[in-house]
C-alpha cells in the first residue's frame, strides 16, 4: 500500500480475499479515512512507547494508525473470522498483540497485567460497536483503574449522554456514573460516509480522563443504586421517585429540594444524598 492506512479499496479487497462481509449483528463498520485516524491518534495523545488497548480492532484500520505512532497495541477482536485479515494488515508494522476475545467477557486483569509493575499507564483508543459502548465503558471505569485515558468513537446519542450535564434532557444514569470516575467530553464528530459500510447513525469522539480520585467521597455502588432509582422514574419529583430511600429530613440534611427531578442534580448533590442515607 502507498500509505500506512487502509483505504476503501484495501478494505474491500481484504474482505473479498478472505470471503468475508461486514457483520450487521456485530455492528461492523470499518473506518477508511486516514485523516480521521490521524485525528483520533492525535486527540488520544498517543506517543511512542504508550500502551494502548484497542477494542474491536476489525480489519486494523485504526490499529495501523496506533502502530504508526509507535504505540504498543493490545488489539481485541470478537469476530474470529477477522483475525486472519487483521493479522495480515498489522504484520511487520510494530508491536501488537492480537486477542480473539469479547471485551464484555475478557479477563482484563490478565490482559493488562499487574497494575504496579512500573510500566506506563494504559490508554483505550477504539471504534466501539454501538450496542456495547455504554455498558462496556462504565464497567471498565469501575473495575480497571489502570486504564487512565480513553478516546473512543461511539454512536452520537450514546456519546452525548455520557458527556451531558445536569438540566439536559439527555442527562441520565450514564452521565452521572461516568462523571464519578472521569472527566468526560465530546471532542469531535466522524461523518458516516467515512465508513464501509456507511452506518445509519452519526458518530462522535468521546474523551474520558480518569480522575486521581472521585470528586465525591461516597461508595460507587451506593451512588449507582440511588442514581438508578432516581432516574428510574425521571418524570417524578425525587420525593416520590426516592420515597422508599430518602426521607424528608434526609433531603433537607443533604440540601436537595425534594421537589427536584433526577436530571437536575449534579454529581455533588447525588453524593450528598448518598451520605445522608448511608
Amino acid at each position: 500500500m502507498s500509505t500506512p492506512y487502509l483505504t476503501r479499496t484495501d478494505i474491500r479487497e481484504l474482505l473479498d480475499a478472505h470471503g468475508l462481509g461486514p457483520s450487521r449483528a456485530l455492528g461492523q463498520n470499518f473506518l477508511c479515512d486516514g485523516g480521521t485516524i490521524d485525528k483520533i491518534v492525535r486527540l488520544a495523545a498517543v506517543e511512542p512507547g504508550d500502551r494502548v488497548v484497542e477494542i474491536g480492532a476489525g480489519l486494523g484500520s485504526l490499529t495501523v494508525g496506533l502502530l504508526h505512532a509507535r504505540a504498543s497495541v493490545t488489539a481485541l477482536e470478537i469476530d474470529r473470522y477477522l483475525i486472519p485479515p487483521l493479522t495480515e494488515t498489522v504484520a511487520d508494522r510494530g508491536e501488537v498483540a492480537i486477542h480473539h476475545v469479547d471485551a464484555m467477557e475478557a479477563d482484563w486483569d490478565s490482559l493488562l497485567g499487574p497494575p504496579d509493575d512500573g510500566s506506563p499507564p494504559w490508554k483505550v483508543v477504539a471504534n466501539l460497536p454501538y450496542n456495547i459502548a455504554t455498558p462496556l465503558l462504565l464497567d471498565l471505569l469501575a473495575t480497571q483503574p489502570s486504564l487512565e485515558r480513553y478516546l473512543v468513537m461511539v454512536q452520537r446519542e450514546a456519546g452525548e449522554r455520557l458527556a451531558a450535564g445536569p438540566g439536559s434532557k439527555i442527562y441520565g444514569i450514564p452521565s452521572v456514573l461516568a462523571s464519578y470516575w472521569a472527566d468526560v467530553r465530546l471532542v469531535g464528530t466522524v461523518r458516516a460516509e467515512l465508513f464501509l459500510p456507511r452506518p445509519k447513525v452519526a458518530s462522535v469522539l468521546v474523551e474520558m480522563v480518569r480522575r486521581p480520585a472521585p470528586v465525591v467521597d461516597v461508595e460507587f455502588d451506593a451512588l449507582a443504586a440511588l442514581v438508578r432509582a432516581g432516574f428510574g422514574q425521571r418524570r417524578k419529583m425525587l420525593r416520590r421517585a426516592l420515597a422508599e430511600r430518602v426521607s424528608a429530613e434526609q433531603f433537607e440534611a443533604a440540601g436537595v429540594a425534594p421537589t427536584a427531578r433526577a436530571e437536575e442534580l449534579d454529581l455533588a448533590a447525588w453524593g450528598a444524598l448518598v451520605r445522608v442515607t448511608g
